[in-house]
């Protein structure tokens, strides 16, 4: 038996609507025409990513410092600065300004659930 990947990303939110409509309106994702019950799956490749409703007894407020706290969560974007200045104007908290690296113009935001998102181009 063999792993081979992740298969599938989500992050467990506080108000499903409300992050569905950040990921799609700010990041530009677009949502698959069916989605599990209490999750939205967005049409990501090579894996799909979703926003859901937290599992039973799952507490968000209760996680310190924050959620996803030790966890890396990359996302690729066509233009990377153009996302950041769009994140920016829209008043989005961003938790390392953006720098060239060996992955592109890279940059990392927080979402409406405090998850650290990074962008890389």
């Amino acid at each position: 038996m063999t792993v081979t990947g992740p298969d599938f990303i989500a992050l467990q939110v506080r108000d499903l609507d409300r992050a569905a409509d950040f990921y799609e309106n700010r990041l530009g994702l677009r949502r698959q025409a069916v989605s599990p019950p209490d999750a939205i799956v967005f049409d990501t490749a090579p894996v799909p990513f979703a926003v859901r409703a937290p599992l039973p007894g799952v507490d968000l407020d209760a996680v310190s410092p924050r959620p996803g706290t030790g966890v890396a969560l990359w996302l690729h974007a066509s233009n990377a600065q153009q996302l950041h200045d769009s994140l920016v104007n829209a008043g989005v908290p961003i938790a390392m300004a953006p720098f060239d690296g060996p992955f592109g113009r890279t940059f990392t935001f927080l979402d409406p659930d405090g998850y650290a998102v990074t962008i890389h181009g």
